[in-house]
């Protein structure tokens, strides 16, 4: 009998790894840049804890939820796939639970756009 062979991360995941690690440099840059001297009369100041935290949330939910995401769609696709090669009529609810996988990673993004906003 011919052994399955398991693959260990899929390559959706490593999507997802790669663009959470994007938007966590990207949301992390002024603190990683040193911007606080550039600071507008008004503007919030980097320095502070609470506005490091609060990128380092952003940053966070942005690249959990693209992990989770990546995760998700690659265990439902998969399965999503198998079923449809059996019954091509399911076409229509597989599509749906793929696309709520996906959503995941939206609703990460709002969460993150929603912490910035509260920093500015």
């Amino acid at each position: 009998m011919k052994e399955k062979t398991r693959v260990r991360l899929p390559w959706l995941l490593a999507l997802g790894a790669a663009l959470g690690s994007v938007g966590l440099t990207l949301l992390a840059w002024p603190l990683l840049a040193g911007a606080a001297e550039a600071v507008a009369p008004g503007a919030p100041v980097m320095d502070s804890p609470i506005w490091q935290w609060g990128l380092l949330a952003a940053a966070l939910s942005t690249g959990m939820s693209a992990l989770a995401a990546g995760f998700a769609v690659g265990r439902v696709g998969a399965a999503a796939v198998g079923a449809l090669a059996e019954k091509p009529e399911l076409f229509g609810r597989l599509l749906i639970l793929v696309g709520l996988a996906e959503g995941i990673a939206i609703y990460g993004l709002i969460v993150s756009i929603l912490i910035l906003n509260r920093l500015l």
